[in-house]
């Protein structure tokens, strides 16, 4: 399985399993296409319970991740956008001029439409010395016009808003 899959169920494995030798793939529906494929059942995968219907494998265990309620998020990009009717969470990022009161303005959007934050989170700017970009996950569905508000008010005083989904 993937290293997050062996790490995430590591626990349970170094528990149930000790003996098990554990083999890295590059994702968990790889992992149960090997074990399908090469049909030997001295071989096991972490993998989702979609994956082992799809190659038809037993599932000889549920659960076992250290976090009960973990889960992975997965991304189509695309060149053109996608509307989701019933997509609830936006990504955004975007970068601001370095003066006193940009972020707290940027922020002043979610309170003044209602909008509920997931997460903020920062990076530099590699080459451009205490400039940062500006990830941000919210609650919300573009159609939705507290959504719309926030979006033309952060565009007016960001640098490069770019909407990365809403998923």
């Amino acid at each position: 399985s993937p290293p997050q899959g062996l790490a995430q169920c590591a626990p349970w494995l170094d528990k149930s399993h000790p003996e098990w030798t554990r083999r890295q793939v590059l994702n968990t529906a790889m992992a149960a296409e090997k074990v399908a494929r090469e049909g030997r059942r001295d071989q096991a995968a972490i993998a989702s319970r979609s994956a082992a219907e799809y190659f038809g494998l037993q599932i000889l265990q549920e659960g076992g991740m250290s976090a009960e309620k973990n889960s992975t998020r997965f991304i189509i990009l695309s060149a053109r956008r996608c509307f989701v009717k019933s997509a609830r969470k936006i990504s955004i990022c975007f970068g601001l001029p370095h003066a006193c009161g940009t972020l707290y303005n940027i922020l002043s959007h979610f309170i003044f439409n209602g909008l509920n934050m997931f997460k903020i989170e920062s990076r530099p700017i590699p080459d451009r010395p205490f400039e940062y970009r500006f990830f941000i996950d919210f609650e919300g569905n573009l159609a939705d016009p507290a959504v719309k508000n926030a979006l033309r008010g952060i565009q007016a005083e960001a640098v490069d808003l770019r909407l990365l989904g809403n998923y």
